[in-house]
């Protein structure tokens, strides 16, 4: 039976009674976003939702199922109904409070497992749900990962989710890199890699008001200046904290790989380079300390 020319499914219309295979075959949100839903609402796998499909709801399932469409048809993302989402083939916690990870930054951590040494020392900053700090440790037992975030909220959802997936990551609360300088006698902390998936969304931008974004927090998204405030940021304090010949990697948007190029020659990197992502856009820019 085909959903073509039934009216969309409304919140208010999920009743008890109905049963698992009618509420497959609606029109008001895409395919797999019903799918998420009633698999989260009914407590099922994949699998189930076609074993069990004439199964009919439940009061308390209709209850439960209608709450989670109101929330999606209002534009709220998946990811944060559910409160998970897959990155780097590992399930992450998400919350309000940290962004959602995305297939594009996966191409950050392929960059990163290739450059850094056996046993190396990585820092992931702004990690934010820690996705690439634990995608990392999960693939390179052999290193040292240190991530930082200014955010107390990021930083318990990176902790947890460093735990569910079985992996140990030294989590440190600062703004950039004031965590890391030797200011009572020590020296500044040193790393082999540095990596960062910083706010690069310049203020002002349309897509903040658009879709997902609308709902994830605004800190994580813009620097609230021309979108490369924070990258550059970065790119002229990690000289200080990497060792000779050391990588930074940064994650940028869709139309900054040429200034974020620029930025890194002028700070005196080697080797700098873009790389794109699956869709063919530069997504990461980096070069090596001298």
């Amino acid at each position: 039976m085909s959903g073509q020319g039934r009216p969309p499914l409304s919140a208010a219309a999920v009743a008890a009674g109905a049963s698992i295979a009618s509420l497959q075959v609606q029109n008001a949100l895409d395919p797999l976003d019903n799918r998420i839903l009633l698999c989260h609402a009914l407590g099922l796998s994949r699998v189930g939702l076609i074993t069990q499909s004439e199964r009919l709801l439940t009061e308390d399932e209709a209850r439960r199922l209608a709450a989670l469409l109101a929330r999606r048809l209002a534009g709220e993302p998946i990811a944060y109904i559910v409160g998970r989402r897959e990155f780097f083939g590992l399930p992450f916690e998400v919350t309000p409070a940290v962004l959602i990870p995305r297939p594009d930054t996966e191409l950050l951590v392929e960059l990163a497992l290739e450059r850094l040494p056996t046993g190396g020392r990585l820092l992931d900053m702004g990690t934010g749900s820690g996705a690439i700090a634990v995608a990392l440790a999960h693939n390179r037992r052999d290193a040292a990962i240190t991530a930082l975030d200014v955010s107390t909220e990021a930083l318990a959802v990176a902790g947890r989710n460093a735990a569910s997936n079985g992996v140990a990551l030294r989590l440190l609360h600062s703004d950039w890199y004031a965590a890391l300088e030797g200011d009572n006698g020590g020296g500044d902390e040193v790393f082999d890699l540095i990596v960062s998936n910083p706010p690069y969304i310049a203020s002002g931008d349309r897509h903040l008001a658009e879709g997902d974004l609308r709902f994830e927090p605004v800190g994580a998204l813009t620097d609230h200046a021309d979108g490369l405030a924070a990258l550059r940021r970065i790119a002229a304090g990690a000289p200080r904290h990497l060792v000779a010949g050391g990588w930074l990697l940064m994650e940028h948007g869709y139309d900054q790989s040429a200034a974020v190029r620029e930025l890194l020659r002028t700070q005196g990197y080697t080797e700098v380079q873009s790389w794109r992502d699956l869709a063919g856009i530069e997504r990461v820019s980096g070069g090596r300390v001298p």
